[in-house]
Formats: C-alpha cells, sequence, structure tokens
C-alpha cells in the first residue's frame, strides 16, 4: 500500500471563527495538579520530550511520556486510551505530529482529561485521516518512493508495511531547525509508523468537547501551518505560535511548547 497525502486542508473554511490566542498563564496554584501525558509522534520517541519533562517535573508535575506503537490510530488510541485509565485525577494530554490524531481518539469519554494540547498536530475530525491533514504544500505530497524506505513487518494485515522517512527529507523537512549532526543522530534512530496510522480515519474528536491549546511552528514543512491553523480554528484552541519552528518544535524549542502546557495546567487548576 502506498502512502497518499491527500493535503485537502490548507486554510480555514468559510465561517470558520478564529482562534483565541495565547495567553501566558500566571503560576497558580492546585491542590491537585493534572499529571502530564505526552504523546509522541511519526518517526521520532518519547525522548523527544526530554525538554518538557525536565521543566515540567521542575515545576512539581507528575509527567508520563509515553511510548506510541505506531501501528494503526485504532490499536494506537486504544493502548494510550488503556493507560489514561490507570491514571487517577486530572490529566492535561499531549500530542504531537500523528500523536496528536493518537490522543484526539484517546481521550474520548475519559473524564479525567481536562485539556488537550496539539504541538504541530493532527487533530482530525470524525471520519478524516491523519494523511489527509498534512496540507497542500506538505513535503509529504511528494512520490512516496522519494520519502519513505518500506519495510515490511511480522504481523502486518495485508498491505500494510512499515515506513522510514529517508534521510534527505529528515533533514531537510523534518527537522531542518535542528542542528545537521543532532537531526542525523535522530533520523539514525527513527522510529517508523505503518501506513495503516496515517490512513485509518478518526473514529472520534475529542477537542469537540476537551478545551484544545496549540503549539504552531511556522516553518512546518510536514504538517503546514496553515493546515495547523485551519484545525485549531475549528477546534476554538488557544495558539501558541513558534516562529522558526519547524515539525521538531518540541525539540528545537521546548521553551514555548512548553509555557503552552503549563498554560493548559494552569487552566485545569483554575477551574477545580
Amino acid at each position: 500500500m502506498a502512502l497518499v497525502v491527500l493535503g485537502v486542508v490548507d486554510g480555514p473554511a468559510a465561517g470558520s471563527s478564529p482562534a483565541t490566542p495565547a495567553v501566558t498563564a500566571p503560576a497558580t496554584s492546585c491542590a491537585a495538579k493534572p499529571t502530564m501525558v505526552l504523546v509522541h509522534g511519526a518517526w521520532a520517541d518519547a525522548s523527544s520530550w526530554s525538554g518538557e519533562v525536565t521543566r515540567l517535573q521542575r515545576d512539581g508535575y507528575v509527567v508520563r511520556a509515553i511510548a506510541n506503537p505506531l501501528r494503526g490510530l485504532t490499536s494506537d488510541a486504544a493502548d494510550v486510551a488503556a493507560f489514561l485509565k490507570t491514571i487517577s485525577g486530572p490529566i492535561v494530554l499531549v500530542g504531537h505530529s500523528y500523536g496528536g490524531s493518537v490522543i484526539t481518539n484517546a481521550a474520548a469519554g475519559n473524564p479525567n482529561v481536562k485539556e488537550l494540547v496539539y504541538v504541530n498536530a493532527a487533530a482530525p475530525a470524525v471520519g478524516e485521516t491523519t494523511a489527509q491533514l498534512s496540507g497542500k504544500t506538505s513535503a509529504l505530497n511528494a512520490a512516496p518512493e522519494t520519502l519513505y524506505d518500506r519495510v515490511p513487518y511480522s504481523g502486518a494485515p495485508a498491505g500494510d508495511i512499515e515506513l522510514y522517512l529517508k534521510e534527505k527529507v529528515f533533514l531537510q523537512s523534518f527537522a531542518p531547525a535542528l542542528p545537521t549532526r543532532t537531526a542525523e543522530t535522530l533520523w539514525a534512530s527513527q522510529r517508523p509508523a505503518t501506513t495503516s496510522a496515517f490512513m485509518t480515519r478518526s473514529a472520534a474528536a475529542a477537542w469537540q468537547k476537551i478545551p484544545s491549546w496549540y503549539v504552531i511552528g511556522t516553518a512546518d514543512k510536514i504538517i503546514t501551518p496553515e493546515s495547523q491553523t485551519f484545525m485549531a480554528n475549528r477546534a476554538h484552541a488557544r495558539i501558541k505560535s513558534v516562529p522558526g519552528g519547524s515539525h521538531l518544535t518540541l525539540i528545537s524549542h521546548p521553551g514555548p511548547v512548553t509555557d503552552q502546557i503549563l498554560a493548559a495546567a494552569h487552566a485545569v487548576c483554575s477551574s477545580s
């Protein structure tokens, strides 16, 4: 199965309301601080959140950067949902890239998830795929054979395959804001995602009921800023733009990403 990125979304739909601007929240005392659960996306891993984890822990939060299997949206979301059920008390659920699609499904029906934070992420509506949300000018619209190294995996459904980003694509489009040696190391250690992860239609849209926050890297070549802005507006999310941030803003700019996560946490405390 070839991965086809349709790029059908590249700007606000007619009549969509403007996004609520992000506001840096002041420090707030909280009797029961929320647990922060961070979900990475494709071609990354839980260590991508290291900068955010360090600061959030320093500020006294329990943080869990968990492994996203990257094997298919339905099963990945079920795995994350199962993990969330082990946590008592309020949760701020954060997703990067494809991890945004996962949290959009995993949070559905869990009353403990109080805020969603999307970081350079997909936030699909019911029936949409992650692949459809990259945007018209996404680097992922190129021919699949120029983008991916394709590797079979044991137990794969018929036609499914693991996709590794080719080195040139990783360095020039996925992680261009990082030092070359850092990006090369990340390319070498990337975790592949399957075609079904990108092509499975979303079964839920938790952002319709849960307050949302968005971090948009203005130089993202994987999920375009225009597509992210559309999704953020649709979710009535509070937006923080990161000038020059590429798709790995969580690594290159952990400060503003953490600021937005903390703003979501403070909103939980203010409403409790």
